[in-house]
């Protein structure tokens, strides 16, 4: 059974592993409200999931060490209990489902572990890692719902109170619910006025749509940028401590995840993953109500493989007005291009990359197809220049 003396223990084995990760205040992500970042971004493996797995394995007998662990993870918690395997001096076996980012199935390996790639998502790595549990007598590190993880998590619930005694609400990543049920125990049972908000990825509510319910439900499929909260399924410990101690919990989509994580490269200087960085676009697009308040968002995770990061940033970009595509039907005579690049460039935007197009059968045979894509300052500069184009008698094209 989870108690404050679980999570307070937790918070005393942890302490010489773990960094108590910094609360920073981010003045330039919001205007009305203050906002705070709790950064385990920054923590030992790049993610808050060493806290959870080091405590739960800490607590194993010895018979259990001898026989070793396995765990099932999109990488994060993977990377956790390789780490805390490592440390304990035992074997460690991890299966990943194959959509993981490399960076992170790497990185597990890097720690010591045994890795195994599983077809499909989260669930199905689940799966598998129980069949060869029951065959191997390993000990299975939940990545959620379990006592000891949970206690683990809910350490960050201690220091952010301890860091922000005044603190109006916290916002939390949730996928298996293992993280907020942790921070929302802890933080709810020392002072139960603080508001604690979840947040899911769009194209993986388990939990939202679990709690609309008032039974645990599994989706039929999951689709997010955000793969560390990718969950079909929540825990039903998770599911309860949800219920009983989260406020509520709102979903954001993956465009504005991916504007939450240029934010944190732009204004803080910091490297969020999907996951880590739901709770940021909760606050930036007003999900939940934080004005006036001060807030930590917190940021669970840095491991972002960098062949996404670039996909992110432009999307990121569009969704924030600063990259755009204009597609102008011309006639096709000579200065039309020249006319065209004098209003973008009078307005102030950077013209990147220009297509000319003759080819389209959907124009007219005289006609042209002229495709820009330009960085601009925002949403309203960008409709500036459709309109002084149109005013010059241009045709957009939607």
């Amino acid at each position: 059974m989870l108690t404050l003396d679980k999570v307070y223990h937790a918070q005393y084995v942890l302490k010489d592993v773990i960094r108590p990760t910094d609360l920073i205040k981010a003045p330039n992500l919001k205007n009305d409200c203050e906002i705070y970042l709790k950064t385990e971004n920054l923590q030992v493996t790049g993610s808050f999931k060493v806290r959870g797995a080091y405590y739960k394995i800490s607590q194993l007998t010895a018979e259990e060490k001898a026989k070793g662990v396995i765990a099932c993870s999109a990488g994060n918690h993977a990377q956790g209990v390789a780490l805390a395997a490592a440390k304990n001096g035992i074997n460690s076996l991890i299966c990943i489902p194959d959509g993981a980012p490399i960076s992170k199935v790497e990185a597990t390996k890097s720690y010591g572990a045994e890795v195994q790639l599983v077809e499909g998502a989260y669930d199905d790595a689940y799966n598998k890692a129980i069949e060869i549990q029951k065959q191997s007598g390993m000990t299975f590190i939940h990545p959620f719902n379990d006592d000891m993880v949970i206690a683990g998590q809910g350490t960050i619930g201690l220091e952010i109170l301890d860091a922000l005694p005044k603190v109006d609400a916290v916002i939390v990543p949730v996928g298996g619910g293992g993280l907020i049920s942790g921070v929302a125990f802890a933080i709810k049972t020392l002072n139960p006025n603080i508001k604690v908000y979840g947040v899911q990825a769009a194209g993986a509510p388990s939990m939202v749509k679990s709690i609309h319910d008032h039974e645990i439900t599994t989706l039929p499929s999951v689709h997010t940028i955000a793969d560390g909260i990718a969950v079909k399924t929540p825990g039903d410990n998770t599911y309860e401590l949800c219920e009983k101690y989260v406020d509520e919990i709102v979903t954001v989509t993956d465009d504005e995840v991916s504007t939450a994580i240029l934010s944190l490269i732009e204004q803080q200087k910091l490297i969020a993953e999907g996951a880590g960085a739901v709770s940021v676009a909760a606050a930036l697009f007003d999900k939940v109500d934080i004005k006036g308040k001060k807030v930590v968002c917190l940021v669970s995770g840095g491991n972002i493989d960098v062949t996404i990061l670039s996909r992110v940033i432009n999307r990121g970009l569009q969704k924030a007005g600063r990259l755009a595509e204009l597609v102008i039907e011309l006639q096709d005579k000579p200065g039309q291009l020249e006319s065209v690049s004098r209003i973008i460039s009078k307005l102030g935007a950077n013209v990147v990359s220009i297509n000319h197009d003759r080819a389209d059968v959907n124009i007219d045979i005289n006609a042209c197809y002229l495709r820009i894509s330009m960085e601009t300052r925002n949403h309203e500069h960008v409709a500036e220049i459709k309109n002084k184009l149109v005013q010059n008698g241009y045709k957009l094209v939607e």
